[in-house]
């Protein structure tokens, strides 16, 4: 039996508790705040966690993205939904 893939990992994302969205009127971009700090998130990381509700594995995301924008990699939702993982802003229990 081989090691579950970052995807299967994954799961059904959220925001794990004390995170949250917030958008920066002088940058003009989203922010996650966090307690520890805040993070930029630039314009592909943003539409993937505005898509982060707890009912959506990385499958929905990527095709809730691609009915919105063309070429939507659903590799590049995993890659970012890993990025949020690892920096524990997300929990990716459930699934």
């Amino acid at each position: 039996m081989t090691a579950p893939g970052r995807a299967e990992r994954i799961g059904l994302p959220r925001l794990r508790p004390g995170v949250r969205v917030r958008h920066d009127r002088v940058g003009g971009g989203d922010v996650l705040l966090y307690p520890e700090g805040a993070v930029l998130l630039n314009e592909t990381a943003a539409a993937v966690v505005a898509m982060i509700d707890g009912t959506r594995d990385a499958d929905g995301i990527a095709a809730g993205l691609e009915r919105r924008y063309r070429g939507v990699a659903r590799e590049d939702v995993v890659a970012v939904l890993g990025w949020l993982a690892e920096r524990r802003l997300i929990e990716v229990g459930g699934g």
